[in-house]
């Protein structure tokens, strides 16, 4: 259906030629861009309800009675279901300390939840499968798991900064809402993140198309192909200073795979931008001692950089 429809209007309706760059441009975004925004609007609405019956307040105390390891493993599992940007760090962060969730366990969700989201194993599920999504979500919580439990291993708590442990909101009521009530709101956050999210994934469809059509295979293959052993490291290192959400990376990390980027290196690419962002830890650095934030970024780097040999290697 979605093929059809890219073929009717770049070929028929506008009357382009198969073999123009401008052509493979437009037709990867008009092919691309009904078919996302459909598997968006149908996973976040059912992903939304499922997630209405775990509240932040919930959630923080149900992560408060686990110990570390097993905590680890539960906060990178809620981290995929829980909705998160950068400006939500700081509260979350001081949310969880406060509700005396372990400060390992806090890092296993604060490490999932941007770079393991919904919204991107979605948009991973229908561009490339659901082999893909799986390794990047199965890659994605492994991540998290290990880096929070060595953070708590650490015992790092002392870098903290010290009014994080000063502030006691007290308890919250949490209210339960009626099933219908549940799909009501459900509606009304989809379509409220589509209107806020559109835009950006518009925009990395776009840049994937540009990529699709212009970018030469050879140039990619060259740089950033299987023969480069610091391919990794150097895309880790480029996307550490940007800023996107994993779910906007999806289109160009498809449009540089179509190119011949490897898969590893493609996935490592993905999780640096999401997890290792520089505005991030920007943000963080209002919670945390700049040596704890250096720990932090260190433990992830390395781990996304081994991920990316790992899944070269094996794919």
């Amino acid at each position: 259906m979605f093929e059809y429809f890219a073929d009717l209007v770049v070929y028929r309706w506008l009357g382009l030629a198969p073999e123009s760059p401008l052509t493979a441009a437009l037709h990867f975004f008009v092919y691309d861009t009904p078919k996302i925004f459909l598997l968006l609007a149908v996973a976040i609405y059912v992903i939304t309800v499922i997630r209405s019956y775990f509240p932040p307040e919930k959630t923080k105390k149900f992560l408060s009675r686990r110990h570390t390891f097993v905590g680890n493993i539960l906060a990178a599992l809620i981290g995929i279901m829980t909705p998160f940007c950068s400006c939500s760090a700081v509260p979350l962060f001081i949310g969880f300390i406060e509700a005396g969730v372990p400060l390992g366990v806090t890092f296993s969700f604060l490490i999932s939840s941007p770079m393991v989201n919904e919204i991107a194993l979605v948009l991973l599920l229908g561009m490339f499968g659901w082999q893909v999504a799986l390794i990047y979500a199965v890659t994605g919580v492994t991540i998290a798991v290990i880096a929070g439990y060595v953070i708590g291993k650490l015992q790092l708590e002392h870098l903290v900064e010290e009014y994080v442990y000063q502030i006691k909101s007290g308890e919250t009521e949490i209210y339960e809402p009626t099933f219908a009530e549940r799909c009501q709101a459900a509606g009304d956050f989809t379509l409220d993140l589509l209107k806020k999210i559109g835009p950006y994934i518009i925009a990395a469809l776009a840049v994937g198309g540009i990529i699709h059509g212009y970018v030469p295979d050879a140039f990619i293959v060259k740089y950033a192909g299987r023969d480069n052993p610091l391919a990794v490291p150097l895309v880790v290192l480029l996307g550490v200073p940007l800023y996107n959400s994993s779910s906007g990376m999806v289109p160009i990390i498809y449009a540089l795979i179509e190119k011949g980027l490897p898969l590893g290196t493609s996935l490592a690419f993905m999780m640096a931008v999401s997890a290792i962002s520089l505005p991030e830890m920007i943000i963080l650095r209002r919670v945390l001692k700049p040596k704890l934030i250096a720990v932090f970024a260190g433990i992830l780097a390395v781990s996304v950089i081994l991920t990316g040999y790992l899944f070269n290697a094996l794919v």
